[in-house]
């Protein structure tokens, strides 16, 4: 493993070239969470329809009924697309931040593959969690504990969800993870790797330490709705509060015990 040295009189062409470059991958990154967030829209608007007793072109991309193989996948498909949605906003800083240092190094090589194994290595660890949110759908499902509209039907699960996920918000584990995501270079300094399996092993770790910050608060999509775009949008705000603001870690701490509180008196209620 190598260490990130600083890297000074950059050449302007090269100066021009990364400015380009990092201009392309915002651009990229944006458009692929919009993409993303269209894909759940259209879900959100098939549920709403079907709720209305309407028809929908889309009703197709979203599980139905008893699940069986392509339900599975169906909502697999969802839940890639929604995380992908859901984080990329806030990893956005460290795909930048690793651009910018990998463009520093190489000076006029090409630096597109060792960027696209690091976000197909962040990728492929939500990939990891979405299928076993996915299962976990699934068996919940047939449980009658979520119901066809992908919300919870019972109280006791809210409550525990919540509590467990407010609990989570002060775990050393919790801040560990965050401080990894909260500080792209400092991640570079002690996670560098060469070459472009290199990048693919970095995404994969980053992509751990971001599944172990925000796994519970993904969880909560059980509770407010698997696909209430106001409630997805609103839990993606949080993560990207903790992870960019620099009053993050003390928000992430406010909203854990609001989460204990909220979980306690639904457990309390029911």
């Amino acid at each position: 493993m190598n260490p990130v040295q600083p890297t000074t009189g950059i050449p302007a062409a090269v100066a021009a070239i990364m400015r380009s470059e990092r201009l392309v991958v915002a651009a990229g990154l944006i458009a692929l969470t919009l993409l993303s967030w269209l894909y759940l829209a259209l879900i959100a608007q098939s549920m709403n329809a079907m709720e209305a007793g309407v028809g929908s072109p889309y009703m197709w991309l979203m599980p139905m009924g008893r699940w069986g193989a392509w339900e599975f996948a169906l909502g697999f498909a969802m839940w890639m697309v929604m995380m992908v949605a859901m984080m990329v906003p806030s990893a956005a800083p460290m795909l930048l931040t690793f651009h910018a240092v990998t463009r520093s190094r190489l000076g006029r090589g090409s630096t597109a593959l060792r960027f696209m194994a690091f976000l197909l290595g962040y990728l492929l660890v939500w990939s990891a969690f979405s299928m076993a949110a996915t299962a976990a759908q699934c068996w919940l499902h047939e449980g009658a504990v979520v119901t066809d509209m992908m919300i919870s039907s019972s109280r006791i699960l809210d409550g525990v969800l919540l509590l467990a996920a407010g609990i989570y918000q002060f775990a050393p584990a919790k801040h560990r993870c965050l401080s990894k995501c909260r500080t792209p270079m400092g991640f570079l300094l002690t996670e560098w790797r060469e070459g472009s399996r290199g990048a693919l092993i970095m995404g994969v770790r980053h992509g751990g330490f971001c599944v172990g910050c925000c796994w519970g608060l993904m969880a909560l999509l059980f509770v407010g709705g698997v696909m209430n775009l106001l409630w997805i949008a609103l839990l993606a705000a949080a993560v990207l509060v903790e992870k960019v603001l620099p009053f993050g870690a003390t928000i992430a701490k406010v909203a854990g015990l609001v989460m204990c509180a909220s979980g306690a008196w639904l457990l309390l209620a029911a």
